[in-house]
């Protein structure tokens, strides 16, 4: 499996599938595991790096979102605390989450040597702003509402780092599979919270590059905040030619059409 990033104790992973991210983030005598995926062979080699280099650490597993290939790594990391919102530890859809994991195995022939289940959270997080310390370090933990219900921010200001989940990503535009005007508020609340942590300037995204300045991810934010703003008139948006921007991806075409449905927004280029 492909290290992206290894800086300041924090080691991010990428997958071979749609360039997602694991990440691990090292503290005194703990362990941040975020998001572990996807493929055995991927999720083995995480374990075995965590193994050989952390293996008396203290492992705290973190969901960004319940999305079903950021959890399907859950039962290869037994024993460690699970972090999640409380909407993830809540979510009326863990069983159709599941059936989408066992259905992708079932039709790659993929076997994994660990059960798979939904996650069952040890410490959710239920407000804006929580604090968990790990190891003398703080992790400050924000709701990010928009692309699915219970996702969350993560910032460390002491590893000047931004854990974002699927947001802000340099290879996707905005996937909006829970709610647009709640999307819309989550970036704004994205720009506020950078604003205010001024010393970070590592952003991690759940699919694409890791951000490693801040006018990177000062980019990102705005670029995210344009196509927000461009689906209440699509008719006067170029969106072909803003699609470049993200590796001129058709996928993205067809994500672009489903945000419509989702905005309620019509166009006959749609």
């Amino acid at each position: 499996m492909k290290i992206q990033y290894q800086q300041n104790d924090i080691i991010v992973f990428e997958s071979a599938l749609y360039r997602t991210t694991s990440t691990i983030i090292v503290f005194q005598d703990s362990l941040l595991i975020v998001d572990p995926n996807w493929l055995p062979l991927e999720i083995d080699f995480i374990s075995n790096f965590i193994k050989k280099k952390y293996q008396n650490h203290k492992k705290y597993l973190l969901f960004t979102h319940s999305d079903y290939d950021h959890i399907l790594g859950y039962n290869a990391f037994p024993g460690a605390t699970v972090i999640a919102s409380h909407y993830f530890a809540n979510n009326p859809k863990k069983d159709e989450i599941i059936q989408q994991i066992l259905d992708f195995d079932q039709e790659y022939y993929i076997e994994r040597d660990y059960p798979i289940s939904y996650p069952k959270v040890d410490i959710e997080i239920v407000n804006d702003g929580e604090i968990l310390n790990i190891d003398g370090t703080d992790l400050l933990f924000y709701h990010a509402v928009g692309h699915v219900r219970d996702g969350l921010f993560i910032i460390i200001p002491d590893k000047k780092c931004w854990i974002a989940g699927d947001y802000l990503s340099n290879i996707e535009i905005p996937f909006i599979d829970y709610d647009y005007e709640k999307y819309v508020s989550t970036i704004h609340q994205a720009s506020q919270l950078f604003d205010r942590n001024k010393d970070v300037n590592i952003l991690i995204v759940g699919h694409g590059d890791v951000a490693t300045d801040r006018l990177e991810i000062e980019s990102r934010i705005s670029l995210d905040t344009k196509y927000l703003q461009s689906l209440k008139s699509p008719d006067n948006f170029d969106f072909t030619l803003f699609i470049k921007q993200y590796g001129n991806n058709p996928n993205m075409v067809k994500a672009h059409e489903k945000n419509l449905i989702m905005v309620g927004a019509k166009t006959k280029n749609a």
